[in-house]
């Protein structure tokens, strides 16, 4: 059974590679940007030219510092972006898309339950985003080094989790309906709109008073909400990786009782 996991490391061997030297060479090349951005002599009365919705979104009272700096240049949209598109194209593609392929019987063939195959996917999902966010993490230290930017490894590193948990989070969800529909647009979809009404709802939440009591239920303010670099680990985190498990539990059943002969 350890083959379906081994199998689906193979299968993003390659993408894997290319997403972690792009991501590598993107976040050297942000950081480099920092000794001349540091330096400007009249940075902070540019930056509280700013409007005050802007500046409360994407955090630049702190664009100052090197951990405010990566912050609003990567943590804010970049690296939630890419590792997003990574793990709702990888999630849609491991069942939906074999099934569509032809090629999701050859795993079923094996002594794996259909339970196990969607576990066993779920953590081959995770694994090829923690080797991301692996890459993500010795990237903004190399550049921290080199540039000067004063980053802290442990308050990094709790960012760093933070960014693979939301990816996690609506990569399971797409995983989950891909497995439910058997349909790879299908679950690309649903996962994307879930992630760009989510981050609604946390600009949202900074932005209107009215809608402050209902922001912590986006992914993306439980994940980024006072940083993300300074802000810690803090226990709301847990609720990413809960409602990923909770989403693929929940897709299990309805997996099981399709007949995967006659869907393609």
């Amino acid at each position: 059974m350890r083959s379906v996991f081994v199998r689906a490391l193979a299968d993003q061997r390659r993408s894997l590679i290319g997403w972690g030297i792009g991501l590598f060479l993107m976040v050297l090349m942000e950081t480099a940007l920092w000794p001349s951005i540091g330096k400007m002599p009249d940075l902070r009365q540019f930056l509280a030219n700013y409007p005050e919705a802007m500046r409360k979104l994407f955090d630049i009272e702190d664009f100052g510092t090197g951990a405010g700096f990566v912050n609003t240049e990567l943590f804010s949209i970049l690296v939630p972006v890419l590792l997003l598109t990574y793990a709702i194209g990888r999630g849609a593609r491991a069942i939906a898309g074999e099934e569509e392929a032809g090629t999701l019987d050859v795993l079923l063939v094996t002594p794996v339950t259909t339970t196990g195959l969607l576990a066993y996917q779920a953590a081959a999902l995770l694994t090829g985003l923690l080797t991301l966010g692996t890459v993500l993490y010795a990237a903004v230290v190399a550049g921290s080094v080199l540039f000067g930017l004063g980053i802290g490894l442990f308050p990094l590193l709790s960012a760093t989790l933070a960014m693979v948990l939301l990816a996690a989070e609506f990569g399971f969800l797409a995983l989950a309906v891909g497995a439910v529909t058997g349909r790879r647009a299908v679950a690309i979809g649903v996962a994307a709109a879930s992630a760009v009404g989510a981050y609604l709802l946390y600009v949202a939440g900074e932005l209107v008073t009215a809608v402050q009591p209902w922001q912590w239920l986006s992914p993306f303010d439980q994940a980024m909400s006072g940083g993300p670099i300074g802000a810690g680990f803090r226990a709301v985190h847990l609720v990413m990786p809960v409602v990923a498990v909770l989403l693929v539990a929940a897709a299990a059943p309805r997996f099981a009782r399709r007949d995967i002969s006659v869907a393609h």
